[in-house]
């Protein structure tokens, strides 16, 4: 494997507090030195100067949509989209078709993804074909080489399945990933329950519907000390149930995404789906609570839910299907957003985009200790650059930043120690 030199960068690791300028020796796949003034003969220098050097992003939340679905994304259109993110690791939700809920689908999703440029950690379902209601052979799949088990997409049913499978997992040694909703609240409502869904005359989803989900994971969290981690959080008062929850000793963490923090439900007033997606964009006071619950730790992880639709499926309002990607644009959010707007430094956000995670789903990541995998992502802090989704490497379009202007733009990411991106532009 050909060795590589990563030159007089921001070197930013929050697994370590390292923030200062340095080189980097990349060889056989890892990370091999750390220093001032490197001089080794190698295949590949980058001049990183004046850019910012850090572990590669860890996707929590990706929805890759293969096998089933690829007209929307595949494999290897998504890890496309992740590369040119800075994202070295996807978790892939088990909502497919067939859903992954069985050693066969697991083997399937592991064996397309070979070839893809970031590496692919498959979730697995908790219900059989994800219908909430007969819990899968976990043993199997973990065995098969799920990361994980989740029903996204979909509540599970009951809370004596949801508390079986939480003390299965748990048993087990790996992460719930839980999808926190009451359906018969949601009750076939489009967007956030609020003053726009009235302007537009549609049927809104009350807050109750996460809400109620989130608490009735915590109280199963707490009675049976299993853990749990809690996706997409959208809601005040799920941030501060997950913060009280904590305090009291409850295993729980929390991912919220970056459509949660940058943008209210009065995006929808421009009647295009893109801005719809489970749960739905907030209000403002929810919008600055999720960033007070990133502020404060109560969130633990930012992760995208990507979620890819054709230009087809979100071209009719009120009967598109959920979602919006992020891939490409996660980063550039959290600078834009959070970095600029003085809310976090930026080694917490690569913490939280990078570290956090690693240690959610225990694997290895999230660092730039050497030893470990190089899996890298380096990128312009300042740059800034306009949405455009034509542009975007993944098959959909249904952005919600588009033609919006970030800042922050990735320039090189690489991925087990393989250069897997470099901007063009």
């Amino acid at each position: 494997m050909p060795k590589m030199l990563i030159k007089s960068g921001r070197i930013i690791d929050p697994s370590t507090g390292a923030d200062g300028i340095g080189d980097i020796l990349i060889e056989d796949g890892q990370i091999a030195e750390i220093g001032d003034s490197l001089n080794y003969n190698v295949d590949n220098v980058i001049d990183a100067k004046g850019l910012v050097v850090a572990p590669g992003l860890i996707d929590l939340h990706v929805h890759l949509r293969e096998p089933g679905f690829t007209h929307k994304e595949d494999i290897k259109s998504g890890c496309e989209a992740a590369a040119a993110g800075g994202v070295t690791t996807v978790v892939a939700m088990p909502n497919t078709s067939p859903a992954i809920d069985s050693k066969e689908v697991i083997c399937l999703v592991k064996n397309i993804a070979k070839t893809a440029k970031v590496k692919v950690l498959p979730v697995a379902a908790i219900t059989q074909g994800l219908n909430g209601n007969v819990i899968t052979d976990f043993e199997a799949l973990k065995e098969a080489g799920a990361i994980a088990f989740s029903d996204d997409g979909y509540p599970v049913s009951t809370a004596k399945i949801m508390s079986d499978a939480m003390k299965k997992a748990d048993f087990l040694g790996m992460p719930i990933l839980a999808h926190c909703e009451d359906l018969t609240i949601t009750d076939g409502g489009i967007m956030n329950e609020g003053e726009f869904a009235t302007i537009l005359g549609v049927k809104g989803v009350p807050t109750a519907s996460e809400n109620v989900g989130t608490a009735r994971e915590i109280a199963i969290a707490m009675s049976t000390g299993t853990a749990v981690h809690i996706c997409h959080v959208s809601t005040a008062q799920s941030v501060e149930m997950i913060k009280d929850a904590k305090k009291k000793g409850v295993r729980i963490t929390a991912e919220t995404c970056p459509h949660y923090f940058a943008l209210d439900d009065s995006s929808l007033l421009k009647g295009d789906a893109d801005y719809r997606m489970s749960p739905p964009l907030r209000s403002q006071a929810d919008r600055i609570a999720i960033i007070a619950g990133i502020m404060d730790g109560t969130i633990d992880a930012i992760a995208t839910d990507h979620a890819p639709h054709s230009v087809e499926e979100k071209s009719d309002f009120k009967n598109a299907p959920n979602g919006t990607i992020g891939l490409e644009t996660s980063l550039s959010a959290g600078i834009t957003v959070l970095v600029n707007g003085g809310y976090i430094s930026l080694i917490k956000l690569i913490e939280l985009m990078s570290t956090k995670p690693a240690k959610i789903l225990g694997i290895d990541g999230g660092t730039l200790k050497i030893g470990n995998p190089a899996d890298i992502v380096i990128f312009s802090e300042d740059e800034k650059w306009r949405v455009d989704v034509k542009k975007l490497h993944g098959k959909s379009e249904n952005s919600v930043f588009k033609g919006i202007e970030l800042k922050g733009k990735v320039k090189y990411t690489i991925c087990d120690g393989k250069l897997v991106y470099r901007d063009e532009d």
